[in-house]
């Protein structure tokens, strides 16, 4: 299997290129080629494939096998693959996805793709609809316990689910890897939950680190990004355009409020291609 290694300020997979490769299973193969020490390593593995309703498709699958809707560091470099790779000379795309059609502009740098500008969509805040349990429509500054503690929770989705918590401590210092996993499959979030822990440094400023479904802590998370914005925005403790700081690096965030589209610019990196023989059973 050919396949191209990439990532969105650290946020790392493996994009295979489907109008040349097959991938038969691709949960299993996600699980195979994203263990960083029998396999290539990565965040997960994300398909490039043809699309009706739009100019590609982006199929994406986590750590552990598991599809996600949406990715928004990985669609930039889907975004970056088709051009750098000549799948299409426009800068303006679109792309398919699980949580519908997504619109970037291709932002270039000596003839390849450097910055890629991404309309997520609205997002939304219908408790039902993200999923998490409520008595309300919204939650939004509502209490969440987890493991004997209160934290203020904000629910959003950007195509998938995100619950934001706003804290005053450090959040470089927080103990993701014991706190993260209770978050994710706490019972409040029937399809489990991403959830990112954040610093209000200004109200221009973010830091953020999150904790994904299916991968754990990752450098950074696109639609974790987004959703904290409009987390920010709904609770008074930012203006409409922020830097969101992610361990991996920033990206820009707008968003004018209401049904208006959350829009994120960041970077798309091609680390290396390559070829790999998989598993008898995985072929």
């Amino acid at each position: 299997m050919k396949f191209t290694k990439m990532h969105g300020l650290g946020n790392d997979y493996v994009y295979v290129n489907c109008f040349e490769e097959k991938v038969a299973e691709p949960e299993k193969v996600s699980r195979f080629v994203s263990d960083r020490h029998f396999g290539i390593g990565a965040d997960g593995l994300i398909l490039i494939q043809p699309s009706e309703k739009a100019d590609f498709e982006m199929a994406m699958y986590n750590a552990d096998g598991s599809r996600g809707e949406m990715c928004g560091n990985g669609i930039r470099c889907v975004g970056k693959y088709v051009y750098d790779y000549g799948l299409t000379n426009k800068t303006q795309i679109c792309i398919d996805t699980l949580a519908g059609v997504k619109y970037l502009e291709l932002m270039l740098k000596d003839g390849k793709v450097s910055q890629v500008k991404v309309d997520m969509g609205a997002p939304c805040l219908t408790a039902a609809e993200i999923p998490v349990t409520a008595d309300s429509e919204q939650v939004i500054h509502a209490p969440l316990v987890v493991e004997g503690k209160t934290y203020e929770m904000t629910a959003v989705s950007m195509g998938n689910p995100h619950c934001v918590i706003f804290l005053e401590e450090d959040v470089r210092k927080l103990d993701l890897e014991t706190i993260g996993p209770a978050f994710e499959n706490h019972p409040r979030f029937p399809r489990r939950i991403n959830t990112e822990f954040v610093n209000v440094i200004d109200k221009s400023t973010l830091r953020m680190r999150v904790w994904e479904r299916g991968s754990g802590e990752t450098l950074a998370c696109g639609t974790g990004a987004c959703a904290t914005a409009v987390a920010a925005v709904l609770n008074g403790k930012s203006g409409h355009e922020v830097t969101v700081q992610l361990l991996g690096g920033a990206l820009e965030i707008t968003w004018a409020g209401g049904d208006m589209p959350v829009y994120m610019t960041g970077p798309a990196v091609t680390v290396f291609d390559g070829e790999m023989k998989l598993p008898e059973e995985l072929q």
